[in-house]
């Protein structure tokens, strides 16, 4: 974007000594010529032909974790977790994917957290993966349950030292006092996490969404984008495309 003389904002009179700042008009004129500014698809993008596409989405979601890991998409398996209360109210974080096999897509967190509480009253779900440089998004939604005490010790253990620390240290979703209390509480848990590897934490759970839809959606620099729907149907997968 290019400066033209003459049309500046003129900044707000303020105290002497006091940080200048932009009025509200010029912030707000400023953020929106930021988001009309930003690039979208800039780089080439994949083919992607649906009637190639295999009869069950499990192996194309595989295929398309693996290909944005290796076109340098970071982390690649983080992904979005939509969630409800007994109202309906929706709430949405960003977690890391822990596996997808014939059962479902798999994920962990505590009994406790917001995530934890919503899916106990209500265990339905949508996830959400965005992998940018190659203009790829999968939409999963379905029904969720929970693994056993066992599995989900397992789950935990087989992840870094860190992720134990983390689990240990509890009261996800909770109110935090202070940075200082966090601080206490994280090293200790480092602590035991390094003395004991396998140290027991009972709130930690694996659900497992089992899917009832799986889109697929090919970006396309010409807005000619492709989107797959996989609906499961109870004794197999149909396939149809969607308009973009």
């Amino acid at each position: 974007m290019t400066d033209h003389p003459g049309h500046q904002d003129t900044p707000d009179a303020v105290p002497a000594g006091a940080p200048a700042h932009r009025s509200d008009a010029a912030e707000t004129r400023a953020f929106h010529e930021l988001l009309r500014g930003l690039r979208v698809w800039d780089v080439d993008l994949p083919a992607f032909d649906p009637a190639a596409a295999p009869d069950d989405p499990l192996p194309l979601f595989r295929q398309w974790l693996r290909e944005a890991a290796e076109a340098g998409v970071p982390e690649p398996h983080t992904m979005t977790l939509a969630t409800a209360d007994a109202a309906g109210d929706p709430s949405v974080r960003t977690l890391m994917l822990h596996d997808a096999d014939e059962r479902g897509w798999h994920f962990a967190s505590h009994r406790g957290s917001r995530k934890g509480r919503e899916l106990a009253v209500r265990p339905r779900a949508a996830l959400g993966f965005y992998w940018a440089a190659v203009g790829r998004q999968v939409r999963v939604h379905g029904s969720v349950t929970v693994a056993g005490p066992e599995e989900s010790a397992a789950d935990l253990h087989r992840r870094a030292t860190g992720a134990l620390a983390a689990a240990l240290v509890g009261r996800q979703s909770e109110v935090l006092g202070s940075t200082a209390e966090l601080a206490r509480a994280s090293e200790a848990a480092w602590e035991r996490a390094r003395r004991e590897p396998e140290a027991p934490v009972p709130s930690w759970t694996l659900y497992v969404l089992r899917a009832e839809e799986v889109e697929f959606f090919q970006g396309d620099a010409q807005r000619r984008h492709v989107r797959l729907n996989y609906r499961y149907e109870g004794d197999g997968w149909a396939k149809e495309l969607l308009w973009p």
